[in-house]
């Protein structure tokens, strides 16, 4: 994203997520968002109020950023601030929910509609990263949470260009020493992550592929090999 026609093109997938996510919280009950998500411990009212918390943050960044002022911390009281804003939260009505998601979406896009090329190498309050990271940020969170939810958004809808994103950013998941073939079945696409001598190669569709090295349950069956012998899929550190 280094680009008008970049960062054009990437605000326009943006907007397009962002529709798809309302869309998804539109018919939400009270005991839907009490119901489990697809993340371990969280229900949907915790997915939905994490996905409003780190919104606003990320908005926070791109307008401080527009404006030229000083950096501010991504969330108040940083990581702890973070998970105590989203328990108080989840509780809420799925009307409340809806209205918090909804806002956030708007200030997000709000913000994405001031940011110029010529900022997105300038420094936030996110860990210390561009502005360009920031706009990254919630391209990914709104996409892979939106799945998390378990409303009918699935990763089979995962673009190349997320994969490609999500294979640079979580490549650190791998662990040192080894190297991780993702060889998907059902496309022309490889790609090798990680550049330890010892070698995994890891096969299924592509968005299966993706979700798996996103922490998330594939859809389809994922196995890995070593030299043509199949072996258990590698464990991966946590997020970057």
């Amino acid at each position: 994203m280094t680009t008008a026609t970049d960062l054009a093109l990437l605000i326009d997938d943006i907007r397009r997520i962002d529709a798809r996510l309302l869309a998804a919280v539109a018919d939400l009950t009270d005991d839907d968002v009490r119901a489990p998500s697809r993340l371990p411990g969280w229900t949907r009212g915790h997915v939905l109020a994490h996905l409003a918390g780190v919104g606003a943050g990320a908005a926070r960044q791109l307008e401080h950023a527009v404006a030229g002022e000083e950096r501010v911390d991504f969330y108040d009281g940083g990581r702890a601030g973070r998970d105590a804003a989203i328990e108080a939260g989840a509780g809420a009505s799925a009307d409340e929910h809806r209205a918090a998601v909804a806002a956030t979406v708007a200030r997000v896009e709000e913000a994405l509609g001031r940011v110029r090329p010529e900022i997105l190498d300038e420094a936030t309050g996110y860990r210390g990263r561009p502005v360009g990271a920031v706009v990254l940020l919630w391209w990914r969170e709104a996409e892979i949470h939106a799945t998390d939810l378990g409303v009918g958004v699935e990763s089979t809808g995962w673009t190349a260009g997320l994969r490609a994103h999500l294979h640079d950013y979580l490549a650190d998941r791998v662990p040192a020493g080894l190297r991780v073939d993702l060889a998907a079945t059902d496309l022309d696409e490889r790609r090798a992550i990680g550049d330890g001598e010892d070698v995994v190669t890891v096969r299924g569709a592509a968005n299966d592929l993706a979700a798996w090295l996103a922490g998330r349950e594939p859809l389809g069956a994922v196995s890995a090999e070593r030299d043509g012998v199949v072996v258990p899929l590698p464990e991966l550190a946590p997020w970057p």
